[in-house]
């Protein structure tokens, strides 16, 4: 089974990305966590978790951002955007792992926060989708 192709207008469309929904969601894992982790005695690791998903939130604003910024060009060129990539992923890395090094073990819940917080803004992404090619067929 194929999907029809958007028509040029629809694909042209400026499309604005919210991240209030992967934010809340993340707010609310935090607060999960923090039960979770209070009653094993380590509280911290929910705001250490909360800073890891807001992290990723945040570094998915800048990747689309830049993407943005890029395709307005007159000639947009992918690599100003993989260069910024590389930059904001390394930069992110970094404050985890010096987190998760200094505030042990509590500071794991920044590198449990980036991986949960990835996969809330993939779902974020993928079940509109979803819902749209179950309306389509």
């Amino acid at each position: 089974m194929t999907t029809p192709a958007p028509s040029v207008d629809e694909a042209q469309r400026p499309v604005g990305v919210s991240m209030i929904n992967p934010i809340v969601i993340v707010i609310g894992l935090s607060v999960i966590a923090g039960g979770i982790g209070a009653a094993f005695g380590h509280p911290w690791f929910a705001a250490w978790f909360l800073v890891g998903g807001l992290l990723a939130v945040l570094n998915a604003k800048l990747a689309v951002l830049k993407v943005a910024t890029v395709t307005a060009e007159d000639e947009p060129r992918k690599a100003p955007v993989a260069v910024n990539s590389m930059v904001r992923l390394g930069v992110v890395s970094v404050i985890a792992i010096v987190i998760a090094y200094f505030f042990r073990p509590d500071g794991l819940g920044v590198i449990f926060g980036l991986a949960v917080g990835q996969i809330v803004l993939v779902l974020n992404t993928v079940i509109p989708v979803l819902k749209g090619l179950r309306q389509q067929s």
